[in-house]
């Protein structure tokens, strides 16, 4: 079992490779990889990210077949699924730590921000689950002076959307509040800035 710190340090550093354009290039699995993770698996992270094409999260980490156990879904917004995943991931592989990561220029954010700020828009009924998700985490932000400034405003609201998805596995579930407790556990929350690629630890995250 790998600590949640080494975890995050590990993120960090294949972050850095991918930024300065030295990744490792390990994705790809040889046959006997293939056939020695047929039977188990350690993933050392588990990422709850965005579905966004633009952030491919081996990638963006740097990381190999097997690292991470990776959720993905539009606007990183937990539901039961997403929580459940998580849970499943630090209890079964003893997975130390859970990174909420959430990007730049989020689709979801935007839409959900046009939404409150103009007419209403017509969404499919599972679309507006997504937006109803990320609505009240964002929904504050318009009333302050950032209203006044389009990118300011969805600068701070997908970094609120990320606090308010680490804030609900930290604390709305009793498997992983015993894990925070007991055993280690570590949340935080990350945005991955697609001008960059550099992806910052933001929330519950200790400095470098």
């Amino acid at each position: 079992m790998i600590p949640a710190l080494e975890a995050l340090a590990r993120l960090r550093e294949g972050n850095g490779r991918f930024v300065s354009n030295l990744s490792r290039g390990e994705l790809p699995a040889s046959p006997a990889q293939r056939a020695r993770m047929a039977t188990d698996q350690e993933p050392f992270a588990i990422i709850l990210g965005c579905s966004d094409s633009r952030v491919p999260v081996e990638i963006v980490f740097d990381q190999g077949f097997g690292d991470l156990f990776v959720i993905r879904v539009a606007g990183n917004v937990v539901a039961p699924s997403q929580v459940g995943s998580v849970e499943f991931a630090a209890d079964r592989f003893g997975t130390r730590l859970v990174v909420v990561l959430g990007h730049s220029q989020c689709g979801a954010i935007v839409a959900t921000l046009d939404e409150l700020q103009g007419p209403r828009t017509e969404h499919s009924r599972n679309l507006r689950s997504i937006v109803n998700r990320v609505r009240p985490a964002v929904a504050s932000l318009l009333e302050t002076e950032l209203r006044h400034d389009r990118q300011a405003l969805v600068r701070e609201a997908v970094r609120a959307n990320v606090r308010a998805s680490a804030d609900h596995l930290r604390h709305g579930s009793e498997v992983l509040e015993q894990l925070i407790q007991r055993d280690g556990l570590l949340v935080v929350g990350a945005e991955y800035s697609l001008e960059t690629g550099v992806v910052d630890f933001f929330d519950g995250a200790p400095p470098e």
